[in-house]
């Protein structure tokens, strides 16, 4: 139930973030063909060049955010995992791992929980691996005590 409640969480902060990034860009492209209409010369020109960058990274930023949420679209929220993998909710020194993208941390039923990828040092030290499990980072002895 949890697990549902944090993957449903994410979803919502992801699509509410796909829906802002798409809005600007839509915004921008309404914006160069107004200025397309109404100007002329090198400032129209550098106005529109500086359009198209933005518009290039806002819509850098809509993919990384669409590849977070085909990542979040894998996950079975329902499945009860043995060993760590994409889509555990792992307990460890008392802190609550969302093992699927890296993502805000985020607070459900008073507990804060961190979305960590299966790539970065901590995600790549979990996967696999059972209750019990010990393992150091930066000096941070880490003991998995849960997995759901």
């Amino acid at each position: 139930m949890l697990k549902q409640t944090i993957l449903q969480r994410y979803h919502q902060i992801l699509q509410d973030r796909i829906d802002i990034f798409r809005d600007m860009i839509a915004d921008l492209t309404i914006d160069a063909q107004n200025d397309a209409k109404g100007s002329a010369g090198d400032k129209h020109e550098t106005t529109l060049s500086m359009m198209h960058i933005e518009q290039e990274k806002l819509n850098h930023k809509l993919k990384e955010i669409l590849e977070q949420k085909s990542i979040l679209d894998k996950i079975d929220a329902s499945a009860n995992h043995t060993k760590i993998a994409l889509g555990s909710l792992v307990q460890a020194n008392g802190m609550m791992l969302f093992i699927s993208a890296a993502l805000p941390k985020i607070t459900v039923d008073d507990k804060s929980i961190i979305a960590v990828s299966p790539q970065s040092p901590l995600g790549s030290k979990l996967m696999g691996n059972e209750v019990g499990f010990e393992f150091e980072i930066n000096t941070t002895r880490y003991l998995i005590e849960k997995i759901n």
